[in-house]
């Protein structure tokens, strides 16, 4: 299965390599859950992350530093809002 970024490039399934399934296999549910709402709708600030995962703030907050420091996820400043951060998927 394969995704297409904004700009029209196609991007392959991230789930579906296996160095990104082996760093994601050592962390805890909320940040799998967390890492698939990415794959979908990305990038997401953290409170649409914890509307469509149905995980507390607190837990999406977690997840995502978790994310993080496995070198799954990456963070910028949104361009709508350069007071929010947006995360998404680092492939």
């Amino acid at each position: 299965m394969s995704t297409t970024h904004e700009n029209g490039q196609l991007k392959r399934d991230v789930f579906s390599q296996p160095e990104f399934r082996d760093r994601l296999e050592e962390l805890p549910p909320s940040a799998k859950l967390v890492a698939k709402v990415l794959e979908t709708d990305e990038p997401l600030p953290q409170g649409e992350l914890a509307e469509k995962s149905l995980l507390p703030d607190r837990t999406v907050r977690y997840a995502l530093n978790r994310l993080e420091e496995s070198d799954l996820v990456e963070s910028r400043y949104s361009f709508t809002d350069a007071r929010k951060q947006v995360y998404f998927l680092d492939v």
